[in-house]
């Protein structure tokens, strides 16, 4: 993902809402129930560990059975450590007390989410490691691991682990991903690995998803503890060796049983701030909420359309209608590059606001920029006494329209539609607009030109495009 350009916007919950998430999760709640049960008597090993004769006695008083209790009461301890819930009074003594940050659980929702943001770096820290097995295996006698023969390099670990976590983000925040639905783990894997010119995969590359799914499937079982996904493991029996007889028909059409992932509303507020801190523009639902109309306009104008709504009806509900929508008609002004898309957010917030908006829209009618607006809103919700434009204000709208859609678009469908719609209803249509005082004109008639199937109404398109250029001195 690029650092220059905007990710589409995240929808987050409530702060406090997210903050009840996080305590409950399993990795932070055993944390803190760690950090409540130690005492005088609990030691460390020199790592910070808990004192591995203490391990049974901290899986019972957190309710763990199995062969995974001791391993899981030992990273609810790193995490209750790592997060400041305990703290290490004496590193020889390997004795400990209650940490200060413990206190924050009980705080404010941004206190609690910062305690779970640092158990979630524990968490991806712990992700990027080989299993333990073969940590040991690859130990020298120096107690030094050799890295080499793991075929592990931690930095391109962690790389590989951030870069599925971007894309899973992306996909989750995407107006035509799977929203709050699942992803399915051979896709992400995919998504990795594929180049995105590839046609068919080859077997080298098919094999290089495959295990990439291995290694995400262990990655996530260790993930979901923290609350940052939701996940359904690989079907072992899919992974069964062929040799063996598996114990039931497998159907392997079945995409569920190959893993499915989804990120939690926590996920994405965590990966968010994750990626901000990265220097990635990540926006949220809101965030603008605050801010005047000029930059409203301005932000919206990459969202696409059921976020460009979102983010409007949250600034809407802190302002009076009559007040917005005259600071909105202030702000749609301009003849910068940026203007006609700022003209359509304009309109597009300007239909959310209701018939209490009329004085506003009649004050502007005699605008050259904004009488077109004005006109269409009025004539649109039945108002009388609406004063029929002067042709140069709907030659001058129609070139401000197709520029604002050009921006948000660039040569879509629609666009193409609305250029062939054009020339077919007004057969004099570019010997008038060359005309137009726009500073979009060349470049609206350059795109109709380009756009337009029809080769002789393009060649005229070009044409005025020309003429435009030569009137405007470029």
């Amino acid at each position: 993902m690029s650092d220059s350009s905007p990710l589409p916007p995240v929808r987050l919950h409530p702060e406090a809402e997210l903050a009840r998430d996080a305590l409950s999760t399993p990795l932070l709640a055993r944390a803190a129930r760690l950090a409540r049960w130690a005492g005088e008597d609990t030691r460390v090993d020199a790592g910070g560990g808990l004192a591995e004769e203490q391990l049974p006695a901290a899986a019972a008083h957190l309710g763990l059975t199995g062969d995974e209790a001791a391993a899981s009461a030992s990273e609810a301890w790193r995490v209750a450590v790592d997060t400041g819930l305990v703290e290490i009074v004496d590193e020889e003594e390997g004795t400990v007390v209650t940490g200060e940050d413990l206190a924050l659980l009980s705080g404010s929702p941004q206190d609690v989410l910062g305690v779970w943001m640092t158990a979630l770096e524990t968490a991806l820290a712990d992700a990027s490691v080989p299993d333990l097995d073969d940590l040991v295996d690859a130990m020298g006698d120096g107690g030094e691991i050799d890295f080499a023969s793991l075929d592990w390099d931690p930095q391109a670990e962690q790389e590989f682990l951030d870069g599925v976590l971007g894309n899973l983000y992306l996909l989750t925040v995407s107006e035509d991903g799977p929203g709050d639905g699942p992803v399915p783990l051979p896709a992400l894997a995919a998504s990795m690995i594929v180049p995105s010119d590839m046609g068919e995969p080859t077997n080298d590359v098919l094999e290089q998803v495959s295990d990439a799914m291995m290694r995400l499937d262990d990655q996530f079982r260790v993930l979901e503890p923290v609350g940052i996904v939701e996940y359904q493991p690989v079907d072992e029996a899919l992974m069964a060796d062929t040799d063996e007889e598996p114990a039931a028909v497998v159907d392997e059409t079945d995409v569920s049983r190959y893993g499915m992932v989804r990120l939690t509303p926590l996920g994405l507020y965590g990966l968010r701030s994750r990626l901000l801190e990265a220097g990635l523009t990540a926006p949220a639902v809101g965030d603008l909420a605050d801010k005047g109309a000029d930059t409203l306009l301005d932000g919206t104008s990459t969202f696409p359309p059921s976020a460009a709504q979102a983010e409007t009806e949250q600034w809407l509900d802190r302002r009076e209608p009559l007040a917005a929508a005259r600071e909105l008609l202030t702000a749609a002004r301009g003849s910068d590059a940026g203007a006609p898309l700022r003209r359509l957010r304009c309109q597009q917030a300007l239909s959310l606001v209701g018939a209490v908006a009329e004085p506003a829209l009649r004050e502007v009618l005699d605008d050259a920029e904004l009488g077109g607006l004005a006109r269409v809103w009025l004539t649109e919700r039945g108002f009388g006494d609406v004063p029929p434009p002067p042709q140069d204000m709907v030659f001058w709208l129609t070139v401000d329209t197709i520029a604002a859609q050009l921006a948000a678009e660039g040569n879509s469908e629609e666009l193409q539609a609305l250029v062939e719609g054009l020339a077919q209803q007004h057969g004099g249509f570019f010997a008038a607009a060359w005309r137009v005082d726009h500073p979009a004109t060349a470049d609206v008639l350059e795109a109709m030109g380009r756009l337009h199937p029809d080769k002789r109404v393009a060649k005229e398109a070009r044409k005025a495009a020309f003429k435009a250029r030569s009137q405007q001195g470029s």
